[in-house]
């Protein structure tokens, strides 16, 4: 069996890959190999989330950040909320695919992960399209116009999902998209134990039953939920 190169064992944490199998780490590493570079910046911030943050599997990572930084360019997204801050890594992605009159509200409750964030966004040339908003992402969300945004991602407080969901069903325009992270949520959603677990699982079930959406459920990394509202 082939070795990982040095680079990759630097920069993987054993908390990103503890719901996968010898097989999945290694296509993880793969795909790693396997798709454009990222910024320099952005290889900044995920050696900080990896080595000076207490949680470090709540880093979207490169083949995730590829991921929305393509999906940005692909739909054509202008309008976009980023829900869970934590250290920018997502935010930042996105605002790189962005064009000059592109806009992302990144929601972040935690005081010191979003000063984290917005210290990487000051120095990023896209940080002035980045609008870091510090506060409940519920009460953030029902403050933002109906119908106008093109993208949500979420990746805040998986308790919180399903809310998240309604809400950002509200602010997108018809054919708009949501992504949503972490909803295999450590392959925890099959046998559900915990709050987290049952509300990632149920949230999923949610998704799947709604009528007004066009879904495909992705196994990238911990599990990419693909939605688009569609149109009336």
């Amino acid at each position: 069996m082939n070795s990982e190169p040095e680079d990759s064992k630097k920069r993987t944490s054993p908390a990103i890959y503890c719901f996968m199998d010898a097989v999945a780490r290694q296509a993880e590493v793969y795909a790693r190999e396997h798709s454009s570079p990222i910024s320099g910046l952005l290889e900044e911030v995920e050696d900080f989330s990896l080595g000076a943050t207490p949680y470090p599997s709540m880093l979207t990572g490169r083949v995730e950040g590829r991921f929305l930084y393509l999906i940005v360019q692909l739909c054509g997204a202008r309008r976009i909320v980023d829900i869970g801050t934590f250290t920018g890594y997502s935010a930042l992605a996105m605002a790189q695919a962005l064009g000059e009159d592109g806009q992302i509200v990144t929601i972040e409750r935690d005081r010191h992960y979003a000063e984290i964030a917005q210290g990487f966004f000051d120095r990023s040339p896209a940080g002035s399209k980045i609008n870091l908003l510090r506060g409940e992402a519920i009460e953030i969300l029902d403050s933002l116009p109906a119908g106008e945004t093109d993208l949500v991602f979420i990746d805040g407080d998986k308790r919180e999902y399903a809310a998240y969901y309604r809400r950002a069903m509200r602010i997108l325009r018809p054919g708009g998209l949501v992504i949503v992270d972490n909803v295999l949520w450590y392959g925890k959603i099959f046998h559900p134990q915990d709050d987290d677990s049952r509300a990632v699982a149920e949230f999923n079930e949610l998704v799947n039953s709604d009528p007004g959406a066009e879904k495909l459920f992705l196994t990238i990394r911990d599990g990419l939920y693909l939605i688009r509202k569609r149109s009336a």
